[in-house]
Protein backbone atom coordinates (compact mmCIF):
# COMPACT_ATOMS: atom_id res chain seq x y z
CA UNK A 1 0.00 0.00 0.00
CA UNK A 2 2.74 2.11 0.83
CA UNK A 3 5.11 1.78 -2.53
CA UNK A 4 8.21 1.43 -0.68
CA UNK A 5 9.77 -1.66 -1.56
CA UNK A 6 13.27 -1.94 -2.65
CA UNK A 7 13.89 1.58 -0.40
CA UNK A 8 16.57 2.00 2.08
CA UNK A 9 16.68 3.23 5.85
CA UNK A 10 18.69 3.83 8.15
CA UNK A 11 17.58 3.73 12.06
CA UNK A 12 19.76 4.94 14.25
CA UNK A 13 19.33 2.67 17.63
CA UNK A 14 17.27 0.47 16.39
CA UNK A 15 18.48 -2.38 18.36
CA UNK A 16 15.48 -2.17 20.81
CA UNK A 17 12.28 -0.31 21.83
CA UNK A 18 11.10 2.52 19.50
CA UNK A 19 13.95 1.88 16.85
CA UNK A 20 13.76 -1.22 16.52
CA UNK A 21 10.21 -1.21 16.01
CA UNK A 22 10.50 1.42 13.08
CA UNK A 23 13.31 -0.58 11.67
CA UNK A 24 10.97 -3.97 11.52
CA UNK A 25 7.69 -1.93 10.29
CA UNK A 26 9.75 -0.58 7.93
CA UNK A 27 10.79 -4.37 6.59
CA UNK A 28 7.53 -5.59 6.50
CA UNK A 29 6.84 -2.79 3.80
CA UNK A 30 9.60 -3.57 1.88
CA UNK A 31 12.46 -1.47 2.95
CA UNK A 32 16.40 -2.27 3.84
CA UNK A 33 17.66 -1.56 6.41
CA UNK A 34 20.94 -0.43 7.83
CA UNK A 35 20.46 -1.49 12.07
CA UNK A 36 22.52 1.12 14.59
CA UNK A 37 23.54 -0.23 17.81
CA UNK A 38 26.38 1.00 20.29
CA UNK A 39 26.22 -1.05 23.07
CA UNK A 40 23.98 -3.84 22.49
CA UNK A 41 25.23 -5.96 19.94
CA UNK A 42 22.95 -9.22 20.57
CA UNK A 43 19.65 -7.19 20.70
CA UNK A 44 20.66 -5.83 17.23
CA UNK A 45 21.59 -8.98 15.46
CA UNK A 46 18.22 -10.29 16.85
CA UNK A 47 16.47 -7.25 15.03
CA UNK A 48 18.97 -7.99 11.79
CA UNK A 49 16.88 -11.72 12.19
CA UNK A 50 13.36 -10.59 12.19
CA UNK A 51 13.92 -8.12 9.41
CA UNK A 52 15.93 -10.31 6.88
CA UNK A 53 12.57 -13.05 7.54
CA UNK A 54 10.60 -10.34 6.00
CA UNK A 55 12.92 -10.96 2.86
CA UNK A 56 14.69 -7.21 2.76
CA UNK A 57 18.57 -7.12 3.35
CA UNK A 58 19.81 -5.36 6.86
CA UNK A 59 23.40 -4.34 7.56
CA UNK A 60 24.28 -4.05 11.56
CA UNK A 61 26.56 -1.04 11.83
CA UNK A 62 28.02 -0.27 15.33
CA UNK A 63 28.20 3.31 15.50
CA UNK A 64 28.05 6.02 18.27
CA UNK A 65 26.38 9.16 16.53
CA UNK A 66 27.51 11.05 18.88
CA UNK A 67 31.21 10.78 17.57
CA UNK A 68 31.42 11.91 13.99
CA UNK A 69 34.22 9.14 12.86
CA UNK A 70 32.05 6.67 14.09
CA UNK A 71 29.60 8.37 11.54
CA UNK A 72 31.45 9.21 8.76
CA UNK A 73 32.55 5.03 8.98
CA UNK A 74 29.48 3.53 8.90
CA UNK A 75 28.15 6.23 6.35
CA UNK A 76 31.12 4.43 4.09
CA UNK A 77 29.96 1.05 4.89
CA UNK A 78 26.22 2.07 3.66
CA UNK A 79 27.96 3.22 0.26
CA UNK A 80 29.42 0.60 -0.03
CA UNK A 81 26.51 -2.16 0.56
CA UNK A 82 23.56 -0.04 -0.79
CA UNK A 83 24.79 3.11 -2.97
CA UNK A 84 22.26 5.77 -1.82
CA UNK A 85 19.92 6.03 1.32
CA UNK A 86 15.85 6.94 1.00
CA UNK A 87 15.27 6.94 4.86
CA UNK A 88 17.15 8.76 7.78
CA UNK A 89 15.33 8.10 11.32
CA UNK A 90 17.50 9.49 13.82
CA UNK A 91 16.03 7.79 16.97
CA UNK A 92 19.36 6.92 19.30
CA UNK A 93 18.80 9.20 22.28
CA UNK A 94 20.67 9.03 25.70
CA UNK A 95 20.74 11.94 28.63
CA UNK A 96 21.23 12.17 32.27
CA UNK A 97 18.36 12.69 34.81
CA UNK A 98 19.33 14.97 37.48
CA UNK A 99 17.75 17.92 38.78
CA UNK A 100 19.16 21.50 37.40
CA UNK A 101 21.60 21.75 40.32
CA UNK A 102 23.17 18.87 40.04
CA UNK A 103 24.05 18.92 36.20
CA UNK A 104 27.67 19.43 34.92
CA UNK A 105 28.80 20.57 31.61
CA UNK A 106 29.18 17.16 30.63
CA UNK A 107 25.80 15.89 30.65
CA UNK A 108 24.91 19.07 29.10
CA UNK A 109 26.97 18.17 26.00
CA UNK A 110 26.53 14.60 26.30
CA UNK A 111 22.80 14.82 25.56
CA UNK A 112 22.59 17.36 23.41
CA UNK A 113 25.59 15.63 21.08
CA UNK A 114 23.33 12.23 21.05
CA UNK A 115 20.04 13.77 20.97
CA UNK A 116 20.66 16.89 19.06
CA UNK A 117 23.84 17.52 17.16
CA UNK A 118 23.79 13.48 15.97
CA UNK A 119 21.23 14.38 13.41
CA UNK A 120 23.32 17.04 12.10
CA UNK A 121 26.07 15.34 10.82
CA UNK A 122 23.83 12.59 10.03
CA UNK A 123 22.25 14.70 7.82
CA UNK A 124 24.83 16.11 6.53
CA UNK A 125 26.22 12.06 5.26
CA UNK A 126 22.79 11.25 4.17
CA UNK A 127 21.93 14.25 1.96
CA UNK A 128 24.50 13.33 -0.89
CA UNK A 129 23.08 9.60 -0.88
CA UNK A 130 19.30 10.74 -1.56
CA UNK A 131 19.60 12.64 -5.10
CA UNK A 132 16.41 11.98 -5.95
CA UNK A 133 14.82 12.94 -2.72
CA UNK A 134 14.13 11.18 0.39
CA UNK A 135 12.46 11.77 4.15
CA UNK A 136 14.30 12.36 7.35
CA UNK A 137 12.56 11.87 10.78
CA UNK A 138 13.81 12.77 14.08
CA UNK A 139 12.14 11.10 17.53
CA UNK A 140 11.82 13.50 19.94
CA UNK A 141 9.31 13.14 23.16
CA UNK A 142 7.05 15.59 24.93
CA UNK A 143 9.68 16.39 27.44
CA UNK A 144 10.74 18.72 24.50
CA UNK A 145 7.92 21.24 25.68
CA UNK A 146 6.96 20.41 29.11
CA UNK A 147 8.64 20.29 32.66
CA UNK A 148 9.42 16.98 33.72
CA UNK A 149 11.04 15.41 36.40
CA UNK A 150 15.09 15.20 36.48
CA UNK A 151 14.83 15.67 32.62
CA UNK A 152 16.12 18.91 31.85
CA UNK A 153 18.96 17.93 29.91
CA UNK A 154 17.10 15.26 27.21
CA UNK A 155 13.97 17.60 26.96
CA UNK A 156 16.38 20.70 26.30
CA UNK A 157 18.45 18.64 23.75
CA UNK A 158 15.09 16.98 22.23
CA UNK A 159 13.74 21.01 21.76
CA UNK A 160 16.75 21.61 20.14
CA UNK A 161 16.85 17.98 18.20
CA UNK A 162 12.86 19.93 17.17
CA UNK A 163 14.30 23.31 16.18
CA UNK A 164 16.91 21.47 13.75
CA UNK A 165 13.98 19.68 12.16
CA UNK A 166 12.24 22.68 11.52
CA UNK A 167 15.64 24.36 9.80
CA UNK A 168 16.47 21.09 8.16
CA UNK A 169 13.34 21.03 6.64
CA UNK A 170 13.77 24.97 4.99
CA UNK A 171 16.86 24.04 3.87
CA UNK A 172 16.26 20.73 2.10
CA UNK A 173 13.27 20.62 0.78
CA UNK A 174 13.53 22.12 -2.35
CA UNK A 175 15.49 18.84 -3.00
CA UNK A 176 12.24 16.86 -2.46
CA UNK A 177 13.95 15.67 1.18
CA UNK A 178 11.36 16.31 3.66
CA UNK A 179 12.20 16.78 7.60
CA UNK A 180 9.60 15.64 10.74
CA UNK A 181 9.73 14.97 14.01
CA UNK A 182 7.64 12.25 15.56
CA UNK A 183 7.26 13.15 19.66
CA UNK A 184 6.16 10.04 21.43
CA UNK A 185 4.02 10.71 24.34
CA UNK A 186 5.01 7.57 27.72
CA UNK A 187 6.14 4.80 26.16
CA UNK A 188 7.36 1.96 28.48
CA UNK A 189 11.14 0.80 26.74
CA UNK A 190 14.61 -0.07 28.38
CA UNK A 191 14.88 4.00 28.35
CA UNK A 192 12.31 4.73 30.80
CA UNK A 193 13.25 1.75 33.31
CA UNK A 194 16.07 4.34 34.40
CA UNK A 195 13.26 6.72 36.01
CA UNK A 196 13.24 6.47 39.29
CA UNK A 197 9.20 7.29 39.39
CA UNK A 198 8.77 4.96 36.03
CA UNK A 199 5.52 3.34 37.37
CA UNK A 200 4.04 6.71 38.14
CA UNK A 201 4.63 8.25 34.94
CA UNK A 202 3.46 5.14 33.15
CA UNK A 203 0.36 5.10 35.91
CA UNK A 204 -0.71 9.04 34.88
CA UNK A 205 0.20 9.01 31.55
CA UNK A 206 -2.56 6.05 31.30
CA UNK A 207 -4.96 8.15 33.53
CA UNK A 208 -4.79 11.17 32.17
CA UNK A 209 -4.46 9.53 28.14
CA UNK A 210 -8.03 10.19 26.57
CA UNK A 211 -7.70 6.55 24.70
CA UNK A 212 -7.38 4.99 27.49
CA UNK A 213 -4.60 2.92 26.84
CA UNK A 214 0.03 3.75 26.73
CA UNK A 215 1.72 4.43 23.38
CA UNK A 216 3.57 1.47 22.23
CA UNK A 217 6.44 1.46 19.91
CA UNK A 218 4.73 -0.23 17.34
CA UNK A 219 2.03 2.89 17.35
CA UNK A 220 5.33 5.08 16.60
CA UNK A 221 6.38 3.26 13.70
CA UNK A 222 3.09 2.82 12.11
CA UNK A 223 3.75 6.85 11.87
CA UNK A 224 7.26 6.76 10.91
CA UNK A 225 5.76 4.50 7.87
CA UNK A 226 3.21 7.09 7.17
CA UNK A 227 5.29 9.73 7.03
CA UNK A 228 7.68 7.91 4.84
CA UNK A 229 5.27 7.54 1.94
CA UNK A 230 3.96 9.49 -1.35
CA UNK A 231 0.66 10.05 1.29
CA UNK A 232 2.51 11.95 3.43
CA UNK A 233 4.56 13.77 1.25
CA UNK A 234 3.13 17.59 1.82
CA UNK A 235 4.08 17.28 5.86
CA UNK A 236 7.06 19.02 6.01
CA UNK A 237 9.26 20.61 8.78
CA UNK A 238 6.30 19.33 11.42
CA UNK A 239 6.50 17.71 15.33
CA UNK A 240 3.65 15.06 15.05
CA UNK A 241 2.98 13.17 18.28
CA UNK A 242 1.47 9.74 18.80
CA UNK A 243 0.55 9.60 22.59
CA UNK A 244 -3.13 8.90 22.59
CA UNK A 245 -4.29 12.37 23.11
CA UNK A 246 -2.07 12.68 26.37
CA UNK A 247 -0.89 16.25 25.68
CA UNK A 248 -3.77 17.89 25.46
CA UNK A 249 -4.93 17.22 29.22
CA UNK A 250 -4.38 20.08 30.71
Amino acid sequence: MYNLEGKVALVTGSSRGIGRAIAVRFAENGINLVVNYVRHKRDAEETARDIEKAGVKCLVVKANVANDDDVLAMFELIKAEFGRLDILVSNAASGVLKPVMELSTRHWNWAMDINARALLILAQQAVPLMPQGGRILAVSSLGSVRAVENYTAVGASKAALESLVRHLAVELGHQHITVNTISAGAVDTEALKKFPNRTQILETALERTPLGCLTTPEDVADLALFLCSDFAKMIHGQTLVVDGGYAIRA
